[in-house]
């Protein structure tokens, strides 16, 4: 395969990634392989799926890390099968399909939060005004969730969910990430939904002349050995946690990535909304490379199902109706 400034083969990357990681292990200090173009190498397949919360329990506290101890016991406690109830008749054994806890090839984390910000590793409140936003448009779906397909959640449709960010988020379960980098690019693609993000790498913020994606618009630079990824103008079809309302003109989402050892990417976060928050959230997780490929996740049962989801909700309608209810 011809290796051109702006691309390189996978063999190549793992090779350049074996030199590194040999003479690495001498270092007090991991120094990242490099592209022929001279920026870290990142590309690769890892695993971000994690035991630890997205928010601290709040008996926790201030507790940022557990020991090695208390996260062993906490390991063993969490091996027991575990069963699923959808309804009284009806039960799911997790194990079945490879989704006990002792079952998941989780990353090792000794954090109690993905959380690193505020403190308390849990989400800030929304500002008064934006909580009473969000209160009204919930009460405003209520009752009408089922009018029509555009007030079922995206996430039932498989459009968009939530972890394929910014910012990503371990999701539990199909959990890979494949990040492919070239000298002017580089694409996140998460295995559940089976989406891609494409990001410019550049060295400063482009003009991106009023165009709107659902994601947002991202682009990226080098800091050092870190990739800076900055995202805005996510779409208000998609919502940030913990709200029912869209983030603001100055919503912004700062994603890092550095590769800290052989195997390791540490990804940080960091959203900052006026309009929602009068504080920045943020965090971190640790992924892990991984062995390929990633297989097609297709995802359309709320498709598939969404006629048969609004009949049955005209037919509740009219019994409703027919009893005077």
């Amino acid at each position: 395969m011809k290796t051109t400034p702006a691309s390189i083969s996978l063999s190549a990357l793992l090779t350049l990634f074996t030199i590194a990681a040999t003479s690495a292990g001498a270092a007090d200090k991991y120094k990242a392989p490099r592209t022929p173009w001279g920026d870290p190498v990142i590309q690769g397949i890892y695993n971000n799926n994690t035991d630890v919360p997205f928010e601290r329990a709040r008996e926790l506290g201030d507790k940022a890390s557990y020991t090695e101890e208390e996260y062993q016991a906490r390991k063993k406690a969490a091996a027991r099968p575990a069963t699923q109830q959808a309804r009284t008749d009806v039960h799911y054994e997790t194990s079945d399909y490879g989704l006990s806890p002792d079952q998941l090839d989780n990353v090792k984390s000794l954090r109690t939060s993905m959380l690193t910000q505020p403190g308390n590793g849990r989400m800030p409140p929304l500002r008064k005004d934006a909580q009473a936003r969000s209160d009204a448009a919930r009460a405003k779906l209520q009752g009408h969730d089922y009018d029509s397909a555009q007030d079922r959640p995206q996430g039932e449709r498989c459009v968009i969910w939530p972890h394929e960010g910014p910012p990503l988020r371990p999701v539990g379960y199909n959990s890979h990430v494949q990040i492919m980098q070239t000298q002017s690019h580089v694409v996140f693609m998460t295995e559940m939904i089976h989406d891609a993000r494409v990001i410019p790498i550049l060295k400063s913020r482009p003009d991106f002349g009023g165009l709107t994606r659902w994601q947002g618009n991202s682009w990226g630079h080098w800091e050092g050995d870190t990739l800076v990824i900055e995202t805005t103008g996510i779409s208000d079809k998609v919502l940030p946690r913990g709200a029912n309302v869209p983030m603001g003109p100055e919503g912004k989402v700062i994603e890092k990535l550095t590769r800290t050892d052989a195997n390791t990417v540490l990804y940080e976060f960091a959203v900052t909304d006026p309009s929602l928050w009068d504080v920045t959230w943020g965090g971190q997780f640790p992924m892990e490379v991984t062995e390929g490929p990633i297989f097609e996740y297709a995802c359309h049962e709320g498709n598939y199902g969404i006629a048969n989801t609004l009949r049955g909700a005209r037919e509740d309608e009219k019994t409703k109706a027919r009893e005077g209810r």
